[in-house]
């Protein structure tokens, strides 16, 4: 059975009691499942760490109630059962989130011990939930523009008399299209970027570059807006990573900053050398700033602040989640200062290439 990391450190085993057959206790000690044996008067005999430490045992006692009466009756009839069931430990133990387990339960000899196993599903359910999510916000973000795009297309094709109407149609089909080109171009991105696989293409990278492509491949839709772009900081930094992956992550935040900012304003780009051999890439613009309350879920997937600004500016929910997974695949990380009315910084945080040696005292 699959179990926790922390069910696989817990192979010691604690005993109450004697009266195991032969050879169980032995098979029990390398067993990575939560194992506890409880005899025919319910007193545990045997329990591992594990069962202990997700709060299955108290003392010499099974104190789950699903688990004490599946017990029961499996000494009772002497048939194996299978179910998943959710153990909430007290708050005194320190921990209240539940947990999930698959749960085995069979008889054990004929002196009326059970034997019940338990293997940890929990972390297996919240990536499932992750996916289930991920699929349906896919879904929805597909949905928009492909109707669209199909009510558009029956709608020029009704106006073919109409060379005006066609135009404009065909305008609005060439947005949806952008959209939806956008969109699945970000979602192969952060497939890229999710994986545990090193990225291939690492080598030296100047950060001068890296900035000033990102900064290219936004000044149109920066412009748009009349925002104006400047650069500063420390140049001839250096870094160890992929140059299109930092580029997109760099171009995302700038993005980010003309999007939630008023027209005519100025968002800085600007990268520093730090004491402890890190670089850093400051992206600050003078927007609306992001509530205190969403500044911890900003870099979900999908996840938008202000839903109906983000999709009219062209957004596809996937870009601060984008920036996310390439700094951390760059050893980095990425953090937000931001105050609502007084803008917003972001920072990437990145190893630098042969930082300095310190000269010896």
């Amino acid at each position: 059975m699959r179990v926790s990391e922390r069910a696989q450190q817990a192979v010691p085993t604690a005993t109450i009691q004697g009266g195991l057959p032969p050879g169980i206790a032995s098979v029990l000690s390398v067993l990575r499942s939560s194992a506890v044996v409880v005899d025919g008067e319910d007193r545990v005999v045997r329990a591992s760490s594990a069962a202990r430490a997700f709060g299955m045992v108290a003392g010499d006692r099974l104190v789950v109630d699903e688990l004490l009466a599946l017990a029961r009756l499996v000494r009772r009839d002497g048939e194996i059962r299978e179910t998943e069931i959710q153990v909430v430990p007290s708050p005194a133990r320190g921990r209240t989130e539940g947990r999930w387990f698959a749960v085995r339960v069979a008889p054990l000899g004929s002196h009326g011990l059970v034997l019940v196993l338990a293997e940890d599903l929990t972390e297996m359910r919240r990536v499932e939930a992750i996916r289930r999510d991920f699929v349906a916000n896919v879904s929805h973000e597909l949905k928009t523009p492909v109707g669209a795009l199909s009510l558009l297309a029956e709608t020029v094709e009704n106006a073919a008399d109409d060379p005006e109407a066609v135009r404009r149609f065909a305008g609005r089909m060439q947005h949806e299209s952008v959209r939806l080109t956008n969109l699945v171009q970000d979602l192969m991105t952060l497939s890229r970027v999710q994986g545990d696989e090193p990225l291939p293409d690492m080598r030296a990278v100047s950060l001068d570059e890296v900035v000033a492509e990102a900064l290219d491949r936004a000044q149109t839709k920066a412009a748009a807006r009349d925002i104006e772009i400047v650069t500063g900081g420390q140049d001839g930094l250096t870094v160890r990573g992929d140059d299109d992956l930092l580029v997109t992550a760099v171009r995302n935040l700038i993005d980010n900053a003309a999007a939630y900012s008023p027209e005519g304003t100025r968002v800085v780009v600007a990268t520093r050398q730090t004491d402890d051999g890190q670089v850093e890439i400051n992206v600050t613009d003078q927007g609306i700033g992001i509530p205190e309350g969403d500044l911890e879920r900003i870099f979900e997937r999908f996840y938008r602040v202000d839903p109906a600004r983000s999709r009219q500016t062209g957004g596809t929910g996937l870009g601060l989640a984008i920036v996310k997974h390439v700094t951390t695949k760059h050893g980095g990380e990425v953090t937000v200062w931001s105050k609502e009315g007084s803008g917003s910084t972001f920072t990437i945080r990145l190893p630098l290439l042969n930082p300095p040696t310190p000269p010896n005292p």
